[in-house]
């Protein structure tokens, strides 16, 4: 009995037989999802130069699309009318304290860095953090530090425990000059902060008059034979017989030209005014001409500092009206002086005025000028608006009221250029201060026509406006514009000595 075959299976039987192509059963589609996607946001990368309405997807924190096309995550924010920029990086931090954080993740900051002064012992500081914060944190090794320890100080308070310290003017020995055997003491302590994860050498010379220019060259040498940068809080003018305030930043790029070191010299607002055009021109020759140098400010006519500090030793005797450029910060009252010396002996924070806004805005419109903030602790009260306020007051009174600088220039200062000038010591920078495929989820995402400061010399502790999402390694910290408590997605950044020990 012959079976029958029905046709359509006979068919195809057939059909394969004779090698034809056969239809394939649909298959379903994949849609890839993203662990988040920030949605149709104005996407601006200084290093490739994107300024374009883009879709960013994220996973594991870090970038890892930015498409024109819409994408599905499994936590979407929708970003039109807002910028997606990378978190900014502030170099010259020293509120290094979770209430000072807290500040910075509202100035939309994911990483704050403490290169000035620095740290000393730096395996304590870091140790002291614990791993973990609201955004990324690290140090230098602290000169200051160092050199106490060298000169036969027994306690170091050069911020070793996470405290803020720049040494009081009765102590000997930050006046006194270090011997050769004291030197060379002090070279292989600031090498084992390094091999303890630090960031680089910190020196704050207004605090150390006893710090000789041969020192400095020594200790430059150091850093330049592992490859280390060195960031200055320059000399006192008053150092320099006739040198005026070009004197200090010719010290220090002279032993940079001798040496191949890496120079940052901070704050050139608070060094240079009113001589800020000639000191940047400094820079830029000798950088042109091969010397690796870079500057920084905050954008502030006022600076701060401690009173009882070395830094105020000349003030004795001035004219009356000097001190009234004085306010105290803990109480906003302007000085006296009598109350400069009542206070003086008590110990705290002080503000100083009188710089020149018209400087400063120059300063601040400069694309090669760094922007950091030199923000101090908010951990003990009352501070410097600068700390809550420098990255949004940048963006608001001077891109978007004043027009100062384009916001690729401004948002270059914040994010790029401070992530380029520790690459070669940290290589996890390179990762940061993009928004490109591949580079960590740090993003500051930000209303371009509300964003602003809102701190004030007299009420310091007020977040800035207008900074919507602030993301850490893909977690948010700041969310619709409020901080979200219980993350501590922010790590330890260490230069790369740390891992050859």
């Amino acid at each position: 009995m012959v079976q029958r075959v029905p046709w359509l299976l006979l068919a195809a039987g057939l059909s394969a037989c004779s090698g034809e192509p056969q239809p394939s059963a649909p298959q379903p589609v994949t849609v890839e999802s993203y662990d988040l996607v920030v949605a149709g946001g104005r996407v601006i990368d200084p290093e490739s130069g994107l300024d374009a309405v883009r879709h960013v997807g994220v996973r594991d924190g870090a970038v890892t699309t930015i498409s024109e096309s819409p994408l599905t995550g499994v936590t979407t924010v929708e970003a039109a009318g807002l910028v997606v920029a990378p978190g900014f990086i502030d170099l010259h931090a020293h509120g290094q304290d979770p209430v000072s954080s807290r500040f910075q993740a509202m100035d939309g900051v994911t990483t704050a860095l403490e290169l000035e002064i620095g740290a000393f012992p730096v395996d304590r500081w870091y140790a002291r953090r614990g791993g973990a914060s609201r955004i990324n944190y690290g140090a230098s090794a602290s000169h200051q530090g160092a050199r106490l320890r060298a000169l036969g100080r027994a306690m170091v308070r050069a911020n070793a425990e996470g405290t803020f310290s720049l040494g009081e003017s009765g102590d000997g020995a930050l006046y006194r000059a270090a011997d050769d055997d004291e030197l060379a003491r002090l070279g292989e302590l600031m090498e084992s902060g390094l091999r303890e994860g630090a960031i680089g050498f910190g020196f704050g010379l207004g605090y150390t008059p006893g710090a000789s220019h041969r020192e400095l060259l020594r200790m430059f040498e150091v850093a330049a034979a592992h490859d280390a940068p060195v960031f200055v809080h320059l000399r006192s003018s008053g150092a320099f017989t006739r040198g005026g305030a070009l004197a200090p930043f010719q010290e220090v790029i002279a032993n940079a030209a001798a040496t191949g070191v890496a120079l940052h010299i901070v704050h050139l607002n608070s060094t240079s005014d009113p001589l800020a055009e000639e000191a940047l021109a400094m820079i830029r020759g000798a950088r042109e001409r091969g010397v690796d140098v870079t500057t920084e400010a905050y954008p502030y006519t006022a600076s701060a500092s401690l009173i009882e500090s070395p830094l105020f030793d000349g003030w004795v005797g001035r004219p009356s009206q000097a001190y009234g450029t004085l306010q105290w910060v803990e109480t906003g009252e302007r000085l006296t002086p009598e109350t400069f010396e009542s206070y003086r002996r008590q110990g705290g924070w002080v503000i100083m005025h009188g710089r020149s806004e018209a400087i400063n805005e120059w300063i601040v419109g400069q694309p090669d000028v760094i922007a950091a903030s030199d923000g101090i602790p908010f951990s003990e009260g009352r501070a410097h608006p600068r700390g809550a306020g420098t990255f949004a007051r940048i963006l608001g009174h001077y891109v978007r009221e004043r027009g100062a600088l384009s916001l690729m220039d401004a948002l270059r200062k914040m994010t790029l250029l401070p992530a380029q000038r520790i690459e070669g010591i940290v290589p996890e920078m390179a990762r940061k201060g993009r928004v490109q495929v591949g580079s960590d989820a740090d993003l500051t995402i930000f209303d371009p026509e509300r964003i602003i400061d809102r701190a004030t010399y007299d009420a310091p502790d007020q977040y800035s406006a207008g900074i919507k999402h602030v993301l850490v390694a893909g977690t948010f910290v700041v969310r619709d514009g409020a901080l979200v408590d219980g993350v501590e997605p922010g790590r330890p950044l260490r230069g790369r000595h740390y891992m050859e020990r």
